[in-house]
């Protein structure tokens, strides 16, 4: 049996939009059409490849497995399309990036856009762990990341060295001092991102090796949640500190005695590398 081009399209679509609405408006055709195109795949192998919930779908297992293989095979089409119709001069075309934070790329981003006005952009922002995933299934093109890998698909460029500092809230106790020794922190309150991000693996690292034990431990998702949280008054937070900014009651807590050293790399899979689009990423991040 030959699998149906439109109806992996209609479920790469529908996939990639996360409901029927929406891909059908992405694809200009109407949402009886998709959803039929969809279902025809699902009956002819005897699968189900959403859940469906209300207006909402969510990709089953197998719908999940599939949707890595489409995003793949789609990546590649529209690569050559963008080859033939000429982006090789970067008169159009989109270039998805991930990142561990908006604060490293957004200058890139900036060059590349005043470079070649006709590009878009889509930006995800998650933790290390996700970031680099999303490379490897072709959920983005490129990615900077503060997380090194030594896995052969990945090409990594170092962009540059940071460390990470601990700011505070200018009632704490700590406000006044500008920097403590690690060992200051024993049963101190912190707020930390969540496990995957190379903050919350090496601080915690640190702590290990000095033997320090904090005390209550706030775990947030974002860099802007752990900004709120020690504004709240839930602790000392823990960021790069490139991406600390003065304001809002908050003292930049320089955390000595520790090697808090980290970087950022730029990273897309060895295979992409030579792609206009990346290839013109990868050069904005290193100028």
């Amino acid at each position: 049996m030959r699998i149906s081009a439109s109806g992996l399209a209609a479920f790469h679509a529908v996939a990639q939009a996360g409901s029927f609405t929406r891909a059908a408006r992405a694809r200009n055709v109407s949402q009886p059409t998709l959803s039929a195109q969809v279902r025809g795949l699902e009956d002819a192998y005897g699968v189900r490849l959403f859940d469906r919930v209300g207006r909402t779908v969510k990709l089953t297992p197998l719908g999940q497995s599939l949707f890595v293989i489409t995003a793949r095979m789609f990546t590649a089409e529209e690569e050559a399309e963008a080859l033939l119709a000429g982006t090789r001069t970067l008169s159009r075309g989109h270039l998805r990036i991930a990142a561990d934070s908006a604060t490293h790329v957004m200058p890139a981003l900036g060059r590349i856009r005043e470079k070649h006005p006709g590009l878009t952009f889509s930006l995800s922002i998650g933790n290390s762990s996700d970031v680099l995933r999303q490379i490897v299934d072709y959920a983005a093109d490129v990615a900077v990341t503060a997380q090194q890998t030594s896995d052969p698909r990945i090409l990594s460029v170092r962009l540059s060295a940071d460390r990470l500092v601990g700011f505070v809230r200018a009632d704490h106790a700590f406000a006044r001092r500008g920097a403590v020794p690690i060992e200051a922190l024993v049963g101190q309150d912190l707020v930390l991102r969540e496990r995957g991000s190379v903050t919350r693996e090496v601080f915690e690292t640190r702590l290990a090796e000095a033997g320090v034990k904090p005390g209550h431990l706030l775990e947030v998702q974002t860099r802007e949640a752990v900004r709120d949280a020690v504004a709240t008054g839930f602790g000392v937070g823990v960021i790069f500190g490139s991406e600390f900014r003065e304001g809002e009651g908050l003292t930049r807590l320089e955390i000595t005695g520790a090697d808090l050293a980290v970087a950022e790399y730029a990273v897309c899979l060895e295979e992409r590398r030579r792609i206009p689009l990346v290839r013109s990423f990868l050069e904005a991040v290193q100028a």
